[in-house]
């Protein structure tokens, strides 16, 4: 399981032109998921990302985290985190989730975010959707289950 954690000053998500979910400072997450990937990673992963410290302190310093600034978090699934791309011109797919299995550990990474107390919006699982956001810094970080255990 991978989560793509960008710092943001707001973020908002939308499908067929309604918006569906906006929050405003915190971390727009995109989260690929690979067959094999369930609920332990879903925890062990969301645990990291809320007490991941990205976010500046009094001096300027990467050194609080979305739990300690109180920030919310845009969780959108994208299945393309996990693609392939080690040869040729175009990604393989194989390695992601069949989409039943997905949605289940994005649902359970979304609720354990919650369960931290991190207000959470979700984007729509399956649907092509606009995501809009003002990314902070920029700052943008790449977490993977494996790293979080």
């Amino acid at each position: 399981m991978r989560a793509l954690l960008q710092r943001v000053s707001r973020a908002a998500v939308r499908v067929e032109g309604e918006e569906i979910a906006r929050i405003g400072p915190g971390l727009l997450i995109l989260i690929g998921v690979a067959r094999g990937d369930g609920g332990a990673e879903a925890e062990r992963l969301a645990t990291r990302s809320a007490e991941f410290r990205i976010f500046p302190d009094g001096e300027g310093k990467m050194n609080r985290s979305l739990l300690e600034t109180e920030g919310e978090a845009l969780v959108v699934s994208q299945f393309t985190l996990v693609a392939d791309v080690s040869r040729g011109r175009r990604p393989g797919f194989d390695p992601a989730a069949k989409p039943s299995e997905a949605e289940v550990a994005c649902e359970a990474y979304c609720a354990a975010l919650e369960r931290l107390g991190v207000r959470v919006g979700r984007g729509r699982f399956g649907a092509s959707m606009e995501v809009e956001l003002v990314n902070q810094g920029p700052a943008t970080f790449l977490l993977e289950s494996a790293e979080a255990a």
